[in-house]
């Protein structure tokens, strides 16, 4: 009989202790989302005298994603080209996009078929240099068209470098400069240049050379991805090894350009039409190789610890280059996510890029 009472008693506490809990989750996670709430309706705010937009364009036969900001819709207009490729960054680039504000109105882009411009029903389509190009052509002609501006600064990143110096060259009467971040020259020498500093970073370790064994710069493998990956960890030179100068987890809370079903849908996405682009001749179609005359300013901005796109063939390309003008700067101690690691310190070069481009 009292055994029976103290398993009532037993039931009805763990009853009360999971109400409480349940009620605290509950208030945690309403408390989250008003939290969320605050933060994304600040940031979604328009500059007095800027201009703050995010759209679809129909850019041939698909939709894709821009957001346009800026402090003072009469600064250059500065069109922001992402990694990857397929690497979306409209997850966290408001970030650091933003402190170019001042400036430049800068436009964000998604690219074909990733970040918000994913479409499953594009992962058939087989991506292409000149699919590429004419997007990039077409958005250009857009974004001169809606923001009523002669030329657009075209700033790529990584595999946006590659893009980026391709418009570039192609239509130079839609640009006023171009700026290479990361940048990259040659998809198959770059992949060969790594693994001749991945060699000498692993000698006498026999298991580093392992991993350097696993490296085929001529056939991008997911093996070939990883290994060259967890070189660059164990070595220190890793994307990410700084971490980022601003904090990623209120960037992600408070991001004002993705809602819950924005969420969903990138974490379902399927990027394998990317995997399929990247080890493709479309992809070292691309190359830079014996292309050095440009009809706009150049300007390089590269990390002197980067080995995801080799520095110093950047820096060997850049001596090369025929431009106008032609600038160099060099972040020291810094890999590849000079983005994120040294948003600051990028944004500072940047500004200056803005002013020697007034006076020449």
């Amino acid at each position: 009989m009292g055994g029976g009472i103290k398993t009532k008693r037993t039931k009805s506490a763990l009853l009360k202790v999971a109400k409480w809990t349940g009620i605290t989750l509950l208030g945690l996670i309403v408390l989250l989302f008003a939290v969320r709430f605050v933060g994304t309706t600040l940031n979604a705010r328009t500059p007095s005298g800027g201009i703050n937009e995010s759209m679809y364009v129909e850019i041939n036969g698909t939709k894709q994603w821009i957001n346009i900001y800026g402090e003072d819709v009469h600064n250059p207009v500065l069109l922001y080209l992402h990694g990857g490729p397929g690497s979306s960054t409209s997850v966290i680039d408001y970030a650091f996009t933003r402190k170019w504000a001042d400036v430049y109105t800068v436009v964000t882009w998604d690219q074909r078929n990733c970040g918000k411009s994913y479409d499953p029903e594009q992962n058939n389509t087989v991506l292409t240099k000149d699919l590429f190009m004419e997007d990039g052509r077409a958005l250009t002609e857009f974004l001169l068209d809606y923001t009523g501006k002669e030329k657009l600064t075209l700033l790529g990143h990584s595999w946006g470098s590659f893009y980026g110096a391709n418009l570039a060259l192609a239509y130079p009467d839609y640009y006023d400069c171009f700026i290479g971040t990361g940048q990259l020259v040659d998809v198959v020498e770059n992949e060969i240049a790594f693994q001749e500093e991945a060699r000498q970073w692993a000698e006498g370790d026999a298991e580093a050379m392992k991993l350097v064994e696993q490296l085929t710069p001529e056939d991008f493998t997911l093996e070939h991805i990883a290994a060259k990956n967890a070189l660059m960890k164990k070595y220190g030179f890793d994307i990410m090894v700084d971490g980022s100068d601003y904090n990623l987890v209120t960037t992600l809370l408070f991001n004002p350009n993705y809602s819950i079903a924005d969420w969903i849908l990138y974490f379902r996405r399927d990027m394998g039409v990317y995997l399929d682009f990247f080890n493709s001749d479309e992809m070292r179609a691309f190359s830079l190789k014996g292309r050095y005359d440009y009809k706009v300013p150049y300007f390089n901005i590269n990390g002197d610890k980067d080995y995801q796109t080799n520095f110093r063939l950047a820096q060997a390309y850049f001596d090369e280059v025929n431009a106008p003008y032609k600038q160099m700067f060099i972040m020291k101690d810094t890999t590849h996510g000079l983005l994120e690691s040294k948003s600051e310190y990028f944004s500072e070069i940047l500004h200056e890029i803005a002013e020697i481009l007034q006076t020449t």
